[in-house]
């Protein structure tokens, strides 16, 4: 009995705090220059994060912001200069601003409930940016700046996307250090087409 006591006192100590998914390691470094972890190791603390209002993170060689749902207080995003793929920002409903241009972007996603509060968005010069996923196109067309080639829609169409990637022509496989390599499974990869966009890919078995 005083086992089963002395476990019930001290259980609360065992629990384990939760973590967030930071794969990029140029994101991560970041987030500890600021003081929001410590050890480089994919992880990071969510309640180091959740309360984070703020985020320049511009110009940093950064390729992927895995983790960024877990900033749910977050009201600036400055990410510009990087070398992003995609961004998802459905978690992400207290943005007041995002500045995510000059990157490689081929996807974003703002359907976040909250469009109408979003004060400033760029993404210019993204060439292979051809659509943005939004709650409301109106107030999107109306407020945001985008390439002339950047489309709207609540619904980013899969097929026409599908249907466009197989005109292209795969010209190499890079891994995460931007090494050309066989792709294997389980490894994230990045595809290079001949049409200059990119695809990041990891095929799981």
């Amino acid at each position: 009995m005083k086992k089963t006591l002395l476990l019930l006192l001290f259980l609360p100590l065992l629990v384990v705090g939760q973590f967030t998914y930071i794969p990029d390691d140029n994101f991560e470094q970041e987030l500890i220059n600021l003081g929001y972890d410590f050890v480089l190791d994919d992880n990071i603390e969510t309640m180091a994060i959740d309360t984070v209002s703020s985020l320049y993170i511009n110009n940093l060689g950064i390729a992927d912001l895995t983790g960024i749902a877990s900033f749910i207080s977050l009201k600036d995003l400055f990410c510009h200069s990087n070398q992003l793929l995609f961004l998802d920002l459905s978690n992400n409903a207290q943005l007041f601003e995002v500045s995510c241009g000059s990157n490689q972007l081929t996807y974003i996603d703002v359907r976040n409930g909250n469009n109408s509060g979003l004060w400033y968005f760029n993404s210019i010069n993204n060439p292979s940016l051809a659509c943005i996923d939004v709650n409301d196109v109106a107030a999107a067309e109306y407020n945001w700046a985008i390439d002339s080639w950047t489309n709207f829609s609540s619904n980013c169409n899969a097929t026409e996307i599908e249907d466009y990637s197989n005109q292209r022509k795969l010209i190499k496989v890079l891994d995460i250090f931007g090494r050309s390599i066989i792709p294997k499974p389980n490894m994230p990869l990045l595809y290079i087409y001949d049409d200059g966009t990119t695809e990041k890919k990891l095929i799981i078995n």
